[in-house]
């Protein structure tokens, strides 16, 4: 589960990181990363970790389909935090934001394949 201080809520900021963040998809999800330079309009949340939150559209499937998904997304968004907490070389900065947009073939996706996605997404976009 993604734990509390990690949980991208404002929909202004869910616009903000799709409209200036970089992105890059693959075949299950499309990855929205965002790094603001501290100034008078950097938002608030700044402090307490990478901030991450997800687009489960109604494309991907009924809401069965989407709750699933989007719980096997939270996982992983979970997992990357915990393993960037730990690493030498993270992935995500502690002023990162991350929106993750599923596409229809996330529905079929294991997790293991999901994680591998939004995995490769992000290290291309931190380069």
């Amino acid at each position: 589960m993604l734990a509390p201080e990690h949980r991208l809520r404002s929909s202004a900021l869910f616009s903000t990181v799709v409209k200036k963040g970089a992105r890059k998809g693959s075949r299950t999800v499309v990855v929205h990363l965002w790094t603001p330079e501290a100034g008078p309009d950097a938002p608030l949340e700044l402090t307490g970790g990478p901030r991450a939150g997800l687009i489960v559209s109604k494309a991907v499937g009924n809401a069965v389909v989407r709750h699933a998904v989007s719980r096997k997304l939270r996982a992983v968004l979970a997992t990357i935090i915990d393993d960037d907490a730990t690493a030498a070389s993270p992935q995500l900065q502690e002023t990162s934001f991350v929106v993750v947009r599923a596409l229809p073939g996330s529905a079929k996706a294991s997790s293991k394949e999901l994680e591998a996605d939004v995995r490769r997404c992000l290290s291309r976009l931190s380069r």
